[in-house]
């Protein structure tokens, strides 16, 4: 179905899709499945959702693109919406988590070569992160099935152990610009940074004169059930990327930072054509208008609890096929015993659509709209799945 004309970088699955209702997914000859990958948790607030909707269509009848030559006042607001609800001062735009990584990149560095100090230019990332496909950014995750065939890899960054604090603290020198990490890394695994962890990284990070950057690419706008996944541990951080659910499908990301983390961000230095364009803005803000709404984030925090209760109980009862569940909110996973390839195959024989992931995990990243009814569906699903994948492993 790719057609030959298409690079072959992606190992599709066999389908095709014509539209989506809220957590659904339907085929043109009207196959439904439920949907708990949300486009890698991407689409927030589910298919077609009439918030959504309304505010694109409204906007695509009267402007789609300026350039950022002009003010464009669905910036503005989104911008100061953003900065309002969260520790940042100044927000920049993108297209994708990726960009929105790269500025967050250029923004540490800048910060030091404007205070005088060139020669801090160096991240400190985290063993297993995923930061985006550019050259920079496969550079600060470290991954080498990502770095493999691309030439000299991008200089200035250093990486440490997962969860290992003294490593850390040993990877600090004067060259040390800031330390980048994901509160929840959704590539490597559904693995959780320890609250104590974040806050021994904010206070590195005040010690030694250095920035916090958090990617909150995957784990952000609601998925762990507070706006942001790094409110949890009580901290701030200096500048964080954003990107997925902001744009609830639409491709939008963001860099946030503090005013004195900006200093460097001056006329001229970055730039982008697509970024903060008409459209995105106006679903970015849209998407914010719900999130926000009163009791959104405890419904989410509801739901991920009868998950979590279900998903208990399935790795209780097939210890064969699932190891244990792990995750926060609506950013959850199952770590398998046989082959997340196969549990996801199996579970999309059932209809159930999830995501791969690293840690031999299944990741689970359903709309944070998904109702409870399809909560209890979903589990079904993976119990008739399970049921099979034990046979299997029984009759093998």
């Amino acid at each position: 179905m790719s057609g030959s004309a298409l690079y072959e970088t992606f190992a599709r699955a066999p389908l095709a899709f014509e539209r989506g209702e809220g957590s659904w997914l339907i085929t043109s000859d009207g196959e439904r499945f439920l949907d708990f990958a949300a486009g890698i948790a991407v689409n927030s607030l589910g298919h077609s959702h009439p918030h959504l909707v309304a505010a694109l269509g409204e906007q695509a009848g009267k402007l789609w693109h300026v350039s950022n030559l002009y003010e464009i006042p669905g910036q503005s607001r989104l911008g100061e919406r953003l900065a309002q609800n969260t520790f940042a001062d100044k927000v920049f735009f993108t297209n994708s988590g990726a960009e929105a990584l790269e500025c967050a990149i250029k923004t540490a560095r800048r910060y030091h070569y404007v205070a005088g100090r060139p020669e801090r230019n160096r991240i400190i990332t985290i063993e297993g992160a995923f930061h985006g496909r550019t050259l920079a950014t496969i550079a600060a995750g470290g991954q080498k099935k990502y770095l493999e065939g691309f030439g000299p890899d991008v200089q200035g960054f250093d990486q440490v152990p997962f969860g290992d604090i003294e490593a850390l603290k040993n990877a600090i020198t004067p060259a040390t610009a800031a330390i980048l990490v994901e509160p929840v890394q959704g590539e490597g695994g559904i693995r959780l940074v320890a609250n104590d962890m974040l806050k021994a990284m904010r206070d590195l990070c005040d010690r030694h004169g250095i920035l916090l950057i958090l990617d909150e690419v995957q784990c952000g706008v609601g998925r762990t059930g507070r706006l942001f996944a790094h409110e949890w541990a009580g901290i701030e951080p200096d500048i964080m990327a954003i990107a997925k659910g902001i744009g609830g499908g639409f491709p939008l990301g963001a860099c946030l930072a503090t005013d004195e983390a900006a200093t460097g961000m001056t006329a001229g230095v970055h730039g982008t054509t697509f970024g903060g364009n008409p459209l995105a803005m106006a679903v970015g803000n849209a998407v914010l208008d719900v999130v926000l709404g009163d009791g959104f984030l405890d419904e989410v925090n509801r739901k991920s609890l009868l998950l979590r209760q279900g998903l208990a109980e399935l790795v209780d009862a097939f210890p064969a096929v699932f190891e244990e569940f792990r995750g926060t909110g609506l950013m959850l996973g199952l770590k398998c015993r046989q082959a997340n390839a196969a549990v996801t195959l199996a579970f999309r024989d059932e209809n159930l659509l999830t995501v791969p992931g690293g840690d031999n995990v299944v990741r689970l990243l359903p709309p944070l709209t998904v109702s409870d009814e399809e909560i209890r569906v979903a589990l079904g699903h993976m119990r008739d799945a399970a049921e099979k994948l034990s046979k299997v492993a029984v009759d093998a």
